[in-house]
């Protein structure tokens, strides 16, 4: 990552004559401020029809994420300064605490929505009075405080939704007319439920998890009152709701023009970045050695490897840990895993150390996940199905064993397994634990000589072919993007101010 410094006078203005500059609010977690960071960054890189110049982006995560991002600059750059990666700019909000948690009551998570919210209204005002005023605030996913920005400084609002264009139709239809028949049935996973426009219905297993939470728990009703709070917001625009999706319309071609009966979205992914952009890791992973892994990899014969990596926040428990291993050993392939040192419990440590010392694969607490995705050796990724890890295994064509346990994961299984058929999807036990013989049982269905293998094998290619395609400069992705730009840019920037507030403000 460059160091940050003061952002210069920039100069890409529309055609006429007003500079487009979008603020990108993201949540401070790997899985959102990485694609955001991206988005920005083809935001900046887009250069107009007429020549005018690219537009501008400034990318706001919470101070705390901030502050992990760039360790060495923050110290010697005031938190109210713009800075810039010589790219984007970057001005960090505070939620009034800073220290990275997560709010435990109602009223915790209202203090922090108004502290973020009074935080962001500063740097609008702020990049107003240096002369790049914010036209657009685009927010990740759901983020309600960004919500309460546009509407009191009445500048258009865009959602970035980092998930597939099915798991937003499933939210859309939730909160426009199914939210009934898809509660009343959540106890039953296998009852389905079929949802306009998509090619298959979804089973209540496929659901994103907070949507058919049978648990009562607060956290699924606070995450569903705040999407209920963003769907009422963009209904209440005097125009159709925008939408960037990170997918592409070869990969969920109906689940994208069914949404567009209702919102305008725009199709700009895979968003992951290039080799030549570092990515953002919020953890500490000094120890990690990329050359001695990728020359193991080197030293293994092609399509051999098991990749295996449950995404940035996933801690595992022993008795997972040691069903893993019964699995990689059952099948007798080499393997890669990934486990984090920082929160693994000492147990886990253990059991890692007496499997290391079998030397049949190798276990690393890091890794350049799309570099090893690409590396000829891999034949399978072990996934939890985040929606990131799951756009990178498409892009490089690796097939995909499914392991999902919440948000959108047990939906971006459903669609490796059932739409693309590009993997399997594995089924935990009882106690929740993905054992060692699902996980052979798995790992040889998409590695093996037989005939589904070879297909999934050669569905994962072709799913590599489009996503190349789609990312391809001058093509589908980013001509949505410009569309995209385009759009904002006629906005009725006084559309926001008159929606009212609604009972989800005091979440």
């Amino acid at each position: 990552m460059a160091e940050m410094e003061r952002l210069p006078h920039p100069h890409g203005r529309s055609s006429n004559g007003e500079r487009r500059h979008f603020l990108l609010v993201a949540y401070g977690s790997q899985s959102h401020l990485n694609p955001c960071r991206v988005l920005a960054r083809s935001l900046v890189q887009l250069h107009d029809a007429d020549g005018s110049g690219p537009v501008l982006a400034t990318l706001s995560v919470p101070l705390f994420t901030h502050r992990r991002m760039f360790p060495s600059s923050c110290s010697g750059v005031p938190e109210d300064e713009d800075t810039t990666d010589g790219v984007i700019s970057y001005a960090p909000y505070s939620d009034g605490v800073d220290d990275g948690t997560n709010a435990k009551d109602a009223e915790g998570r209202a203090r922090r929505r108004r502290a973020s919210f009074e935080s962001l209204s500063a740097i609008v005002a702020r990049l107003a009075a240096r002369g790049r005023p914010v036209t657009c605030v685009v927010c990740s996913l759901v983020l309600p405080y960004a919500l309460d920005v546009a509407r009191e400084h009445a500048i258009p609002m865009a959602v970035f939704w980092i998930q597939p264009a099915t798991v937003l139709a499933a939210y859309y239809h939730y909160f426009h007319g199914y939210g009934e028949l898809i509660t009343s049935h959540a106890a039953d996973p296998a009852y389905e439920v079929t949802l306009p426009g998509l090619c298959q219905p979804l089973r209540t297993r496929d659901f994103p998890s907070f949507l058919v939470d049978t648990t009562g728990g607060e956290v699924a009703k606070s995450v569903n009152d705040l999407f209920r709070e963003l769907f009422e917001f963009m209904d209440a625009q005097g125009q159709r709701a925008k939408f960037l999706v990170n997918t592409f319309e070869k990969l969920e071609p109906a689940a994208l023009a069914s949404m567009r009966q209702h919102l305008d979205v725009f199709a700009v992914g895979p968003v992951m970045g290039s080799s030549a952009v570092a990515r953002i890791h919020l953890f500490h992973h000094a120890g990690a050695d990329k050359k001695r892994y990728m020359e193991w990899l080197g030293a293994q014969p092609e399509i051999s490897v098991v990749y295996i990596s449950f995404g940035s926040v996933w801690t595992y428990s022993k008795q997972q840990m040691e069903e893993i291993m019964h699995g990689l050993r059952q099948c007798g392939r080499p393997y890669l895993l990934v486990v984090r040192k920082d929160d693994r419990q000492e147990d886990v440590s253990s059991c890692l150390d007496d499997v290391v010392r079998e030397g049949r694969g190798m276990v690393v607490e890091w890794c350049d996940q799309p570099a090893v995705l690409s590396h000829p050796s891999v034949g399978c990724f072990l996934t939890h199905c985040g929606w990131n890890s799951t756009l990178e295994a498409m892009a490089m064509g690796v097939p995909v064993v499914a392991a999902p346990s919440m948000l959108d994961q047990p939906t971006n299984a459903f669609l490796i397994e059932g739409e693309w058929k590009a993997g399997v999807r594995g089924e935990c036990n009882g106690e929740g634990v993905f054992t060692g013989a699902e996980l052979a049982r798995c790992v040889e269905m998409v590695m093996s000589s037989g005939a589904r293998a070879l297909e999934i094998r050669q569905r994962a290619e072709a799913l590599k072919g489009m996503a190349r395609e789609a990312a391809a400069s001058g093509g589908p992705a980013e001509r949505s993007l410009r569309n995209f730009v385009t759009a904002a840019s006629g906005a009725d920037k006084t559309s926001t101010k008159d929606i009212p507030p609604t009972m989800s403000e005091s979440i």
